[in-house]
């Protein structure tokens, strides 16, 4: 099987069209004054850029989507099953923007090229952009772009990178998000895809053309994506009403309630080496209570699903709110020195190719 990689006019059930908003509407109107008696339809063929998107429905990887001609986003290639798709599909060459060390030895095996440059739920920076659209036009594709999920930093990446490398028309990034499934709390992807541009040759020719397989994150990201792990695997208890998950009988809820208690301990050490706000200490010890709390209903000699879920609730939500706080903010509102603020640039962005 292979994939048909095209652009603009793939005809498919899971074809999208979006007229654009309101000031496409103006157009829309503008144009037919001068087409004389062609319909609205027919206009809106000639006149408007459409977002055409194909979910490609692939378990092996998560909401994989054709943004399109040579651009997938989705999920991380999690197993070789998942790589051996991505070679049947015809994918020369993958972009993790996720913060994970990326699978060097299974790509490798499939014959994969593997690049590595993440970006943070704070949006996608002019030189990550210029980083991604080069690396569209100059390593061999189809590509497959990726984070953790496939919901949200991947299409932001995908829409950037497509936009600067002239692939895809910026009117529609913001509706390929939209289709993608990314949350709109997520402000400053949602940015990043509305402010895409086409990169010039000048612009792409001063970047240089190091696509590095596997670069070295700062500490706190580090942490922070090896609790993300932590999330999904009780997550799976918590849909198997708090068992040991079918596909993982090996797990014990003590045991991951615990790894979960000691993450939070650990990032709690980063504070003398990372320079964040007073206030993001104080919400990271709250964490920490809220943690410690869930730990002690894992232990309980017969634990009740509803105090766990009550419990773990608490955790998940102070999480969720701590991202809104602190990570998420758009990069352009995050102001140097504002020790209010988490980054004044997401520190994954800042990482460095790993020797």
């Amino acid at each position: 099987m292979s994939l048909n990689f095209c652009g603009y006019g793939i005809k498919t059930k899971f074809r999208i069209q979006f007229v654009l908003r309101s000031v496409r509407l103006t157009t829309l109107i503008l144009a037919m004054s001068w087409m004389g008696g062609n319909t609205l339809g027919q206009v809106a063929e000639n006149v408007l850029p459409r977002l055409t998107a194909k979910k490609l429905e692939i378990g092996e990887l998560p909401n994989a989507i054709l943004v399109c001609e040579g651009v997938v986003s989705g999920g991380l290639p999690s197993d070789e099953d998942a790589f051996a798709k991505l070679k049947e599909l015809g994918i020369k060459t993958i972009i993790s923007v996720d913060g994970a060390k990326p699978d060097l030895e299974a790509a490798e095996k499939f014959g994969l090229r593997y690049v590595h440059m993440p970006h943070g739920y704070d949006g996608v920076s002019e030189e990550r952009g210029l980083e991604l659209a080069k690396a569209l036009l100059e390593l061999p594709g189809p590509v497959y772009i990726h984070c953790h999920h496939g919901f949200h930093r991947s299409p932001a990446a995908s829409v950037v990178a497509a936009v600067g490398a002239g692939k895809l028309a910026p009117e529609i990034g913001v509706a390929m998000l939209e289709f993608a499934g990314t949350s709109p709390n997520y402000r400053g992807l949602y940015q990043s895809a509305r402010e895409a541009r086409a990169f010039t040759a000048a612009e792409l020719a001063e970047v240089a053309s190091e696509f590095p397989a596997v670069v070295e994150v700062p500490p706190m990201a580090e942490a922070m994506v090896d609790l993300e792990l932590v999330f999904d695997r009780l997550r799976n208890f918590r849909v198997n009403d708090w068992k040991s998950p079918t596909n993982h009988p090996d797990l014990k809820l003590a045991h991951e309630a615990l790894i979960l208690r000691e993450h939070y301990t650990e990032l709690l050490r980063l504070q003398d080496q990372e320079q964040y706000s007073t206030e993001f200490w104080q919400d990271m010890r709250k964490s920490l209570e809220l943690a410690e709390d869930f730990e002690r209903a894992t232990q309980a000699e017969s634990p009740m699903a509803g105090k766990l879920n009550a419990a773990f609730l608490k955790v998940e939500q102070d999480c969720k709110l701590c991202h809104r706080t602190h990570r998420d903010i758009p990069l352009k509102e995050k102001k140097i020195g504002d020790l209010s603020y988490y980054r004044t640039r997401n520190s994954i962005q800042n990482a460095s190719p790993k020797k």
